[in-house]
């Protein structure tokens, strides 16, 4: 069974209260089952990790590198600007999945611009906890 990391950025563990206009009701818990199960379908083991420090999330994708394994990837805001996460995802040897809750291109102007998608195998945006499950279907047809 293909083991896939689900790394999510800064403030996603905030989820159903941050702002639910723009990222919905729907708790980083409701993520997580979401992702799970969508995995369990698609006969992938899924593990879902949340963090707010970007050094953390750098040695996650290091780990998923000498791993081989494929990621999902919601960088929340290190999206925008944090290089040495692009470059941790350049280092990937499996397929790497961009996804976010809504739709970036929609919002401010400084969220036009993803440093990390260049490196990615492709990015889902704009379908809430879907994004994570058409990832999910992405990567199960790519392993």
């Amino acid at each position: 069974m293909t083991r896939v990391l689900v790394l999510n950025g800064p403030n996603l563990g905030r989820l159903g209260s941050r702002e639910p206009e723009v990222y919905g009701t729907e708790t980083f818990e409701d993520l997580r089952v979401a992702c799970q199960q969508a995995g369990g379908e698609l006969g992938l083991e899924v593990e879902v990790r949340q963090t707010d420090d970007e050094t953390e999330l750098v040695h996650w994708l290091h780990e998923a590198a000498d791993a081989a394994a494929p990621v999902v990837l919601n960088p929340a805001a290190f999206t925008h600007y944090s290089y040495a996460l692009r470059d941790a995802c350049a280092a990937l040897t499996a397929p790497l999945v961009e996804v976010h809750l809504s739709n970036p291109a929609a919002r401010e102007p400084f969220r036009h611009t993803s440093v990390v998608a260049g490196v990615a195998k492709g990015t889902i945006t704009g379908f809430g906890l879907d994004s994570y499950r058409l990832a999910l279907r992405a990567v199960a047809a790519v392993v």
